[in-house]
């Protein structure tokens, strides 16, 4: 049996990570192995919400480059976001677990709309909930969503999982080989570097409210369960040492 250290969690997905070796889209083998490694984690009574990326369908900012309207390319993004939680609950579905979709734009056919409460008492159920559509709003990225829904539903650690990387470094270590990684960071240190694994409202939102994080690796073996677990993967973020 594990031995879960968070009673509530909020597990934010990259887009990417969904990809697993491929280019672009959902990786049926990945999508599989984090449904599973969220089977492990409910049957330890550990209660899951998550929020996923959609940068393996969909990068807005690429879009607005190209010229593309901001709020438009936003609101393409959030329908990417969509297509990942129904993959994502279509996995955890065949894996036995009782899930449901809320997404924060209406799109009533496949998802409930996100009700705050609702949410709380499908996590009590032993539910999982997957927030879709980002916040809602264009100029907001899924990162502050996933604090913010972090907040919202009273989670212990808001947990990061990226595409082949290990944690938070100094610049990006696929471009510089001898980039420094974080074991740990205060929330002030993560603003003030201007580190990109996160937005800076996220880390706002996660330092006004005290919500440690945790970024790791989520193709690494086991990693979901291994750092509900405590064990110290990745770079942990939080407003004091004793988080640790």
């Amino acid at each position: 049996m594990l031995q879960p250290r968070y009673k509530r969690i909020l597990l934010k997905l990259s887009g990417e990570a969904l990809m697993g070796e491929k280019d672009f889209g959902i990786d049926p083998l990945t999508l599989n192995r984090v449904a599973q490694q969220i089977k492990q984690t409910i049957e330890s009574g550990t209660q899951v919400a998550i929020v996923a990326g959609g940068g393996n369908f969909w990068r807005g900012s690429d879009n607005v480059i190209k010229g593309m309207d901001r709020a438009t390319a936003d609101y393409a993004g959030m329908l990417a976001t969509v297509i990942n939680a129904l993959a994502l609950q279509d996995a955890l579905e065949r894996q036995g677990i009782v899930t449901r979709t809320q997404s924060a734009i209406t799109i009533q056919a496949v998802a409930e709309p996100y009700i705050r409460r609702r949410a709380i008492r499908h996590l009590e159920k032993g539910r999982v909930v997957i927030f879709a559509g980002g916040t809602g709003n264009p100029y907001m990225t899924t990162d502050t969503a996933a604090a913010l829904r972090a907040i919202e539903i009273g989670a212990e650690v808001l947990l990061v999982g990226k595409n082949r990387v290990d944690g938070i470094y100094d610049a990006d270590p696929t471009l510089k080989a001898d980039a420094k990684r974080f074991d740990y960071l205060t929330h002030e240190q993560a603003l003030n570097l201007h580190l990109q694994v996160m937005d800076a409202t996220a880390f706002a939102l996660c330092q006004e409210n005290n919500l440690p994080i945790i970024v790791f690796d989520l193709l690494a073996n086991d990693s979901i369960v291994k750092v509900i677990c405590g064990e110290p993967l990745g770079t942990l973020v939080s407003s004091t040492k004793a988080d640790d």
